[in-house]
């Protein structure tokens, strides 16, 4: 896929950002390609929002005060899935060189019962890579929203992620999350967790918002910090793949059928919500 990219950089991260689907094209830190552009639907993206809300939602419907909700599937995937941030083009609202102000309108849609403004704001200083999301409920009915990230990592040998945690979700038929319960020894992040040889998806809960990835074939190492969110999906199809995913996420996946809408927060309309995610790189090898 092609599309026109907008140039963003610091003096030790060049990226670019993508008008359609509102995220980032390839990641280099140090001349190291990082976060690979291999996500996105309508562009290559190594990074994109999640809004107004992430994951999927079961039967493509939710309810509410005795009503029911409905969404079109929205991808290849049957269940509609990440919200309609990574789908959009967004509108650059402000751009200088190492930061980029973007827009987003969702209209009434047959396809969704969202109605809501987005707004993003992606910027580079040093090593340090940040990313700051909004979303404004523009409809008539209070809903639940949420927000996050959709961050792709490169995937080496030895790569090690470290972070507190306290529940891990199964998975069951149609990628969706089954049973609670404590991380498995073979992928527990509280002590340092390789990625082990078999398809992750899964979702911890209970993240204190920090997240550090270690890749000691690279010499690099990365602090994710996303203090407003409590979820982090982990996704890595194989290690033939490449890439894995940390996704930051403000909810449960599959939240709108879960108890208090797993996180998901009820807005207003009118009422908005934010959150604030970086990345800091460092090279570990020069100490």
């Amino acid at each position: 896929m092609t599309t026109a990219l907008l140039r963003l950089a610091s003096d030790r991260i060049e990226t670019s950002v993508s008008l359609q689907g509102g995220g980032l094209g390839a990641v280099r830190f140090d001349g190291l390609e990082i976060m690979p552009p291999v996500g996105g639907v309508k562009a290559d993206l190594s990074c994109f929002p999640l809004v107004p809300f992430g994951n999927r939602v079961e039967f493509n419907q939710f309810e509410r005060l005795g009503k029911t909700y409905r969404f079109t599937p929205n991808s290849s995937d049957p269940l509609y899935l990440h919200g309609d941030g990574w789908m959009g083009t967004w509108a650059v609202r402000e751009m200088e060189g190492d930061r980029i102000t973007l827009s987003l309108r969702q209209l009434p849609s047959d396809g969704t019962p969202y109605v809501y403004s987005a707004e993003q704001t992606l910027s580079v200083t040093g090593a340090r890579l940040s990313l700051s999301l909004s979303v404004r409920n523009q409809g008539e009915e209070a809903l639940p929203f949420g927000l996050g990230q959709h961050p792709f990592f490169l995937r080496t040998p030895d790569l090690r992620i470290k972070a507190q945690v306290s529940g891990y979700w199964t998975e069951r038929a149609g990628h969706l999350p089954d049973a609670r319960t404590a991380p498995p020894a073979d992928l527990d992040p509280r002590v340092g967790a390789y990625l082990p040889d078999r398809f992750l998806n899964n979702a911890f809960d209970g993240w204190d918002g920090v997240a550090r990835i270690h890749w000691p074939e690279r010499g690099v190492s990365a602090m994710m910090t996303a203090r407003d969110h409590s979820v982090a999906m982990l996704y890595a199809p194989s290690p033939e793949a490449g890439f894995f995913c940390w996704e930051t996420m403000t909810h449960l996946p599959n939240g709108h059928h879960q108890p208090e809408f797993g996180g998901l927060r009820l807005l207003e309309p009118g009422e908005a919500m934010q959150s604030n995610v970086t990345i800091d790189f460092r090279r570990d090898d020069l100490g």
